[in-house]
């Protein structure tokens, strides 16, 4: 899979992304990830990227010509539009259904805003999708499309040891994952509950499904409604 990102910061995706399960799955071929530094792409002799926004306010606006000179650099030469997700507070709240329906594409563009936001011709003129990672604002997209790319990644194949890693966590099957216990098997008097020292997969698997339903109930039942 290939994701192409448009920021005015690549360094901080290297950063994050080029360590762990991730970093090991763009060693492998797994997944391709190219970040574009969207001031590359300005005509202004001063490489500028924003400017006041018409009707007044506060901050600045992330001006159209960079952000699609940039998008052009990555599209002008292939057959198929790949699809462009807008990292917005306005967007749809990212979940790990979205996640899923992700990770089927083969390619994604990444555009991350800044200051306060981009002119809207150019979400307008190149953007299909627009997702929000939930009901707060942070300074720009590069960390929602950070998360996003790690949920998505980690759904690939051959990204995890094995598809069972991800099919129990918390939100793939609609409900939060059940505790976890390693050795030893007591610390400070709390002992790891005896199914799970049992050998009995039916039983532990029963036990885990009781305590995800448990568990999803008490932290989130607008899920259990869900």
């Amino acid at each position: 899979m290939r994701f192409d990102v448009l920021t005015l910061f690549p360094d901080m995706f290297e950063t994050v992304l080029g360590e762990s399960i991730i970093g090991r799955a763009r060693k492998s071929g797994i997944v391709t990830f190219n970040f574009i530094n969207i001031r590359d792409f300005s005509e202004d002799k001063h490489k500028s990227v924003d400017d006041y926004p018409y009707g007044g306010g506060n901050g600045m606006v992330m001006q159209a010509q960079p952000i699609y000179n940039a998008y052009q650099s990555i599209v002008k030469d292939l057959e198929n539009k790949p699809t462009v997700v807008y990292l917005t507070p306005t967007g749809k709240v990212f979940d790990q259904n979205i996640a899923k329906n992700f990770a089927a594409y083969k390619h994604l563009i990444l555009l991350c805003g800044h200051y306060e936001g981009i002119d809207q011709r150019i979400i307008d003129e190149i953007v299909d999708v627009e997702i929000s990672i939930g009901d707060f604002v942070l300074t720009g997209g590069e960390i929602p499309a950070m998360a996003i790319m790690d949920s998505i990644c980690r759904l690939l194949p051959g990204v995890l040891g094995a598809e069972e890693g991800y099919k129990d966590e918390s939100h793939y099957a609609g409900l939060l994952e059940y505790p976890q216990y390693t050795r030893p098997a007591e610390f400070k008097g709390r002992k790891v509950p005896d199914v799970l020292l049992s050998g009995h997969h039916a039983n532990i698997e029963r036990w885990r499904q009781e305590q995800a339903i448990k568990i999803t109930k008490e932290k989130r039942p607008d899920m259990i409604k869900r």
